[in-house]
């Protein structure tokens, strides 16, 4: 079920309990009696899991003003450093998740910012934070979500931590109007049990110079999300924006889901409220191909 979450509707709180757990060296391998092997297998499984894979794609076209892009590098490094972000983080059986961050933009580009890093606390949310921030700003033309997910599905399998779940996260202001057509992709992923959540970045009056459609939560909803509990976060105000972020990132690390299920048309008639090939027809429409 596909699920629509509104900023503030949830709140991760509470205060965590625990402390630090002492290891005790083990001998070397030629040491190490063969009965012990199995466990010493099974710890180190333990060390590599972490309670999501996230994978954050972020949008650099030129819809995209330089002021939103600098806004949503800072929402992006502000979350994971903030003290909601590090409470979810240790709400979560492992304590621990693995991110990897690219800007996308049409279906040839993509740039991984930062590649799979592990998150297990301040210090490591303080190095990430910081990573996002120092790589220099870009832009790029046209908008291939499809592309931004193709591209993402098989970074799972390099990183090498394994994941209780899986998710890409994709933020954009616009559809699908490059590449392959956008149900393909989000199906393909579908299958392989990834969840893909959504952040609509809607703050701007759509405008036909930017290709911008109305709905783009919608869109999003009806045509790029997908698998269970995923959802999407539409950004309508400016000022909202690192909140959006923020809410975003607590409900993916937490693995929380809205209070309030939607049924949508599409899960409910087979039958998207928006055309999921609007972006591909408004540009044939405007260049003629």
């Amino acid at each position: 079920m596909r699920l629509l979450f509104s900023i503030g509707a949830v709140l991760v709180a509470g205060v965590l309990a625990g402390g630090d757990v002492a290891g005790i060296a083990a001998p070397g391998p030629k040491f190490e009696p063969p009965g012990h092997q199995p466990q010493r297998l099974a710890a180190d499984r333990d060390a590599q899991t972490v309670d999501v894979e996230l994978i954050l794609a972020v949008d650099v076209s030129y819809s995209m003003d330089m002021d939103e892009l600098a806004i949503q590098r800072e929402g992006y490094a502000q979350a994971i450093q903030s003290k909601e972000f590090l409470q979810a983080l240790k709400l979560g059986p492992n304590g621990r998740i693995a991110v990897t961050y690219f800007e996308w933009a049409a279906s040839t580009d993509q740039k991984i910012i930062i590649p799979w890093r592990l998150i297990d606390g301040p210090e490591t949310a303080d190095a990430v934070a910081a990573e996002i921030m120092k790589t220099p700003i870009r832009r790029a033309s046209r908008t291939s979500i499809s592309g931004a997910i193709t591209f993402a599905m098989p970074l799972f399998d390099e990183d090498p931590y394994r994941g209780l779940r899986r998710v890409i996260d994709i933020s954009g202001d616009g559809p699908n109007n490059n590449g392959s057509p956008v149900t393909v992709a989000r199906d393909a992923a579908l299958e392989k049990g990834i969840v893909i959540n959504g952040l609509p970045i809607m703050v701007k009056e759509p405008s036909y110079s930017t290709m911008d459609i109305d709905n783009l939560d919608y869109y999003y909803e009806d045509c790029v999300i997908g698998g269970p509990g995923s959802f999407v976060i539409s950004i309508k105000d400016r000022e909202k924006f690192k909140e959006a972020i923020r809410t975003k990132l607590l409900m993916e690390v937490a693995g929380r889901m809205p209070e309030r299920p939607v049924v949508r048309v599409a899960d409910k008639d087979k039958e998207p409220r928006v055309n999921c090939m609007i972006g591909e027809k408004i540009w044939s429409d405007r260049w003629g191909r």
